[in-house]
């Protein structure tokens, strides 16, 4: 799974209002030729990064390379089920990357268009977002 090495505090503010408006940065196909696109605002976990990029990689048989977009920053904590209320915030569970729309998540090069808009759509499918299949000569924001 994908998390930070080194942190600088153990546990953030959620924060969920940078998820609103348009991505400024990571919007265009940068690396490779074909891009998904985000269209809406989410935290998406390292779990779901993950089975997104196997979810492509058994559809492109090691053929073609995959650009991995997003990273998992920001941790998430949870209290134990049935503890009382109080007692401080609970211990880090898992980490989530802020997506905000127009975000560039993931890349692929190397394959034609058919099959890399097969493995996207497949990739798209583990996500909790609605995407949008970009081209390097589309490269348009939203």
């Amino acid at each position: 799974m994908l998390s930070p090495k080194r942190v600088l505090h153990r546990k953030q503010m959620k924060q969920s209002s940078r998820l609103y408006g348009l991505e400024s940065r990571g919007t265009t196909v940068a690396f490779g030729d074909y891009g998904l696109m985000s269209l809406e605002g989410h935290w998406i976990t390292n779990r779901q990064i993950e089975a997104a990029r196997v979810a492509m990689n058994r559809r492109l048989k090691r053929g073609g390379r995959i650009w991995i977009r997003i990273f998992p920053d920001k941790p998430l904590t949870k209290k134990p089920a049935e503890v009382r209320m109080g007692k401080g915030k609970g211990s880090p569970e898992y980490w989530v990357a802020e997506v905000r729309a127009g975000r560039i998540m993931y890349e692929i090069k190397g394959v034609d268009e058919a099959t890399a808009k097969e493995a996207l759509e497949l990739a798209a499918a583990k996500l909790p977002v609605k995407t949008k299949f970009v081209s390097r000569s589309s490269n348009t924001i939203l």
